[in-house]
């Protein structure tokens, strides 16, 4: 699950990522486009005196996120905590919002 919101400053990206290691992931930015990927193995195995179980759980991802303005690439950050990974892309000073006085007549 990935949500994807901006502040005055940013562009975070949320996504989901449980039981992955941070090394398994790669963020990269392809023009306009931020790309998350990664791989996921795990293998759990019981033995019990009647019967044998083997359970593996594996597969890659991939997520493209269209970035909707110009970002500062060189300032993009990323941070991974219980399950979490959190990418914050700043706005470039062009981009951020100003604040515009309308005079109404």
């Amino acid at each position: 699950a990935i949500d994807v919101y901006e502040n005055e400053d940013n562009l975070v990206v949320k996504a989901e990522l449980p039981g992955m290691n941070k090394e398994d992931i790669s963020i990269t930015i392809e023009g306009d486009t931020l790309v998350l990927s990664g791989r996921k193995s795990q293998t759990k195995e019981e033995k019990k005196e009647n019967y044998y179980r083997k359970e593996i759980r594996e597969g890659a991802f991939s997520r493209s996120i269209e970035i909707p303005y110009p970002v500062d690439k060189e300032k993009v950050s990323a941070t991974y905590k219980d399950g979490v990974l959190e990418i914050t892309l700043p706005k470039t000073p062009e981009v951020k919002r100003k604040s515009i006085k309308v005079e109404v007549k």
